[in-house]
């Protein structure tokens, strides 16, 4: 077995960390570290853990560096970087569920953390050459040998695994693509506001950093790095769900291209990827609800020539906590769906 340190574990994130991490074949959870909650147990801040785990919260001041094979930071951006250092000076690999680490270079950091309106200063630059950003389904092998890995964020997972195989076999004679994206409340974290208090989002949809959120900066290159040079103009949009993100991505189609060839690339593209499903159907976010999975429907309408491509995860999952551990999967050496093969819940 792999013994697995979460910090952050009282968040969203955390908890489906120790929620997948409990049913995994060869991970187990040897400490949880957070800054809040500190000296309760985790099923006295999740009561439906009890009996399955009740490990003690501890402070960051008590992390126990031995016997650690991987440690996850599921944490606030600018958290893992005051970290990282102490976990690279053990050999710890750290998958960081921020941005803080999604970015090889600090100009990118700096846009990603001006667009959020945060600090642009990174506080540990020698770490950001060797990290690695966590998308399995493009960087498999590159995770497999990583110390840092930088999770996506869930905008950005969706809108890439819609938009890569579109992107990289030039099937959008376009510029610029326009994404539409609607996510749930829980995006939002733990803590989400006064904005996201029930009264003020129930019945109620609104845009938000339109045009500049701080997932466009790690969409657009990786994009570039299969051969697009796309801008993305994204709008997102808070919903009134729990969870669940879609996004629908539009471009003009290249001429001559079909709904059928398009189905047939994107298949392809995707055949070796196990939570990858392609559909002839409007997606709906019940469909991946609790699960690692992104479905994706990709068509032209013949009438405008357009390409549209809908993708949708569940934000704490594959666009959070499931991702992480299939990234951790790849470098333990265990098989990717490790722990994660479980149908969506439903209804």
């Amino acid at each position: 077995m792999k013994n697995a340190l979460i910090v952050g574990a009282t968040g969203f994130g955390g908890l489906g960390l120790i929620e997948i991490l409990l049913r995994h074949p060869g991970i187990t959870i040897q400490q949880l570290i957070a800054r809040r909650d500190v000296g309760m147990r985790i099923n006295e801040v999740f009561p439906h853990l009890t009996g399955f785990c009740e490990l003690p919260v501890q402070g960051t001041d008590e992390i126990n560096f031995s016997d650690i094979d991987i440690a996850f930071f599921s944490t606030p951006d600018r958290a893992g970087m005051t970290l990282i250092e102490k976990f690279i000076a053990k050999s710890i690999p750290v998958i960081d569920f921020s941005g803080d680490f999604r970015f090889n270079s600090t100009d990118d950091y700096a846009v990603y953390a001006h667009n959020k309106g945060m600090e642009t200063t990174h506080h540990a630059p020698s770490t950001l050459p060797a990290s690695v950003y966590g998308l399995p389904e493009l960087y498999s092998e590159k995770i497999r040998h990583a110390r840092i890995v930088g999770n996506p964020g869930c905008f950005a997972i969706c809108m890439i695994l819609g938009l890569l195989p579109a992107v990289k076999e030039k099937l959008i004679d376009a510029d610029t693509i326009v994404c539409d994206g609607k996510t749930g409340v829980s995006g939002a974290g733990k803590n989400p506001g006064e904005a996201n208090f029930y009264p003020q989002r129930y019945e109620d949809v609104n845009t938000y950093r339109e045009g500049k959120h701080q997932h466009l900066v790690e969409v657009e290159n990786v994009l570039q790095s299969v051969g697009g040079n796309h801008k993305i103009f994204f709008v997102p949009h808070i919903v009134p769900l729990n969870r669940g993100i879609l996004v629908t991505a539009y471009g003009k189609a290249r001429k001559g291209i079909r709904t059928k060839d398009v189905e047939e690339i994107y298949r392809q593209f995707y055949k070796d990827a196990p939570f990858i499903l392609i559909v002839n159907r409007s997606p709906h976010t019940t469909d991946v609800r609790g699960s690692n999975r992104c479905e994706i429907r990709a068509m032209v309408d013949e009438r405008t020539g357009m390409l549209f491509i809908t993708s949708t995860i569940d934000n704490l999952v594959k666009g959070q906590s499931g991702n992480a551990v299939q990234c951790a999967n790849l470098m333990l050496g265990f098989d990717e769906t490790a722990g994660l093969l479980v149908p969506p819940f439903y209804p």
